[in-house]
C-alpha cells in the first residue's frame, strides 16, 4: 500500500512534468502563429486586413488556449499541495 506522502508526490512530479511540456508547447504555438507579426504592427501602421481564424490557424489558436490554461491549472495545483 503506498502512504499518503507518496501519492502526494507523484501527483507533484506529475504537475511538474505537466507544467513543463505545457509550457514548452504554448511558446511554440505562440511562436508559429503569424496573426500580425510584421514589423510595423507595433508602430499601429499595419495594412493587414484582419478575418476569422480557419483550419489549422483556428486549431492552434484554440490549442494554444488550452495549454495555457492547463499551465496555468498545474501550478496553481502546485501551488495547493504541502510540502
Amino acid at each position: 500500500m503506498v502512504s499518503n506522502l507518496g501519492v502526494i508526490m507523484q501527483i507533484g512530479n506529475f504537475l511538474e512534468t505537466l507544467t513543463f511540456i505545457s509550457a514548452i508547447l504554448t511558446i511554440l504555438l505562440v511562436l508559429l502563429q503569424q496573426r500580425g507579426a510584421t514589423l510595423g504592427a507595433g508602430s499601429g501602421s499595419s495594412s493587414e486586413l484582419y478575418t476569422t481564424r480557419r483550419g489549422l490557424e483556428k486549431s492552434m489558436f484554440i490549442a494554444t488556449i488550452f495549454f495555457a490554461v492547463v499551465f496555468v491549472a498545474s501550478i496553481l495545483g502546485l501551488l495547493l499541495i504541502p510540502e
